[in-house]
């Protein structure tokens, strides 16, 4: 009885921190505090770090069955950590079909197309072709009739075009393998399908245990498929391998999942997607300086234009979402 009580009593706590953590009726740009603006830019270095640290795992380990572990690992540490925490899986049918789609699409297909393909790209322009996921998203929307641009939203999309292009050009021109570049725009896809479905879905608690949930059927997502097409076999133990998996699991894996989630609870997914225009260039940065990958025109050239453009569509959905109260 007194069990449930604090059961009880904790729940009413985290559901007050989540009502005084509620985003601002005005959802302007200036409403974007300093502390928000550290977590953004936190999520976004934590997010473009992934792409270097899986560059060098992948060399040493087959991509599926390397995901494999690095999601049932996540997802074991999230889940134990959260239930310390006296989080609980969720019983609702709708938060388990959010948490599934996440898994599947988001976790197995998309980072399971980008693994197999970073094996014959540069990492950078896998991560700057995943960047482009709030330009897909819009131009979907748009296409669907869900959201109607305005000019600087059209200037965005254009721009964002244009950056893709050049980056695709230059590669296709320099020899780079095509199946490498058809993957990369595979895994864009699966992220724009499930940020779609998921897109209205709030986690208005236990996020921790939500994050560690969707890892873990990630994992067993992707599981078959590394048993059936990889050898365990071909993994070399190197401290090379060491050091990026428990990048993998730790930083991308779990902290900027959890930092994504916290950022959205803090100021909104709207606001908070503004953050994505930093992706490209923290993601050619670090595989500049970690990988000594080079500063081609078309990598420099397509990273800015695509950067821009989600700048300039995801302000522009901002005043549009200010407009509309």
């Amino acid at each position: 009885m007194h069990e449930q009580q604090r059961e009880v009593a904790a729940r009413e706590r985290k559901s007050k921190a989540y009502q005084d953590a509620k985003p601002a009726n005005a959802p302007g740009i200036s409403h974007i505090t300093w502390r928000a603006t550290v977590l953004g830019a936190a999520f976004s270095l934590f997010w473009a770090s992934a792409f270097a640290a899986a560059k060098v795992a992948v060399v040493d380990a087959p991509p599926l069955l390397l995901l494999t572990l690095r999601f049932l690992v996540s997802g074991i540490i999230a889940i134990a950590l959260a239930w310390a925490l006296g989080q609980r899986i969720p019983r609702d049918r709708r938060t388990w079909l959010a948490i599934g789609t996440l898994g599947v699409s988001q976790n197995a297909i998309y980072l399971g197309l980008i693994f197999i393909a970073i094996r014959e790209v540069p990492s950078a322009f896998a991560a700057i072709i995943a960047s482009a996921l709030p330009l897909a998203v819009a131009t979907t929307t748009a296409a669907l009739g869900r959201e109607r641009l305005n000019l600087r939203a059209a200037l965005g999309l254009a721009c964002g075009a244009i950056g893709v292009v050049a980056v695709l050009y230059e590669r296709v021109v320099g020899g780079v393998s095509m199946l490498g570049i058809v993957l990369c725009l595979g895994s864009l896809g699966a992220l724009t399908f499930a940020t779609m479905i998921v897109n209205r879905a709030r986690f208005d608690r236990d996020l921790l245990m939500i994050v560690g949930l969707q890892m873990f059927v990630g994992g067993l997502a992707i599981a078959p498929f590394g048993i059936v097409f990889e050898s365990p076999d071909a993994i070399n133990f190197t401290l090379e391998l060491a050091l990026s998996f428990a990048h993998l699991v730790l930083i991308p894996g779990l902290l900027a999942t959890f930092v994504w989630f916290r950022l959205i609870r803090w100021i909104g997914p709207t606001r908070a997607s503004v953050f994505h225009f930093l992706n490209p260039g923290f993601a050619v940065a670090i595989a500049w300086v970690v990988l000594d990958e080079p500063l081609t025109s078309g990598t420099v050239i397509g990273m800015t234009l695509v950067a821009l453009g989600i700048l300039l569509v995801q302000t522009a959905r901002l005043e549009a979402s200010a407009g509309s109260r």
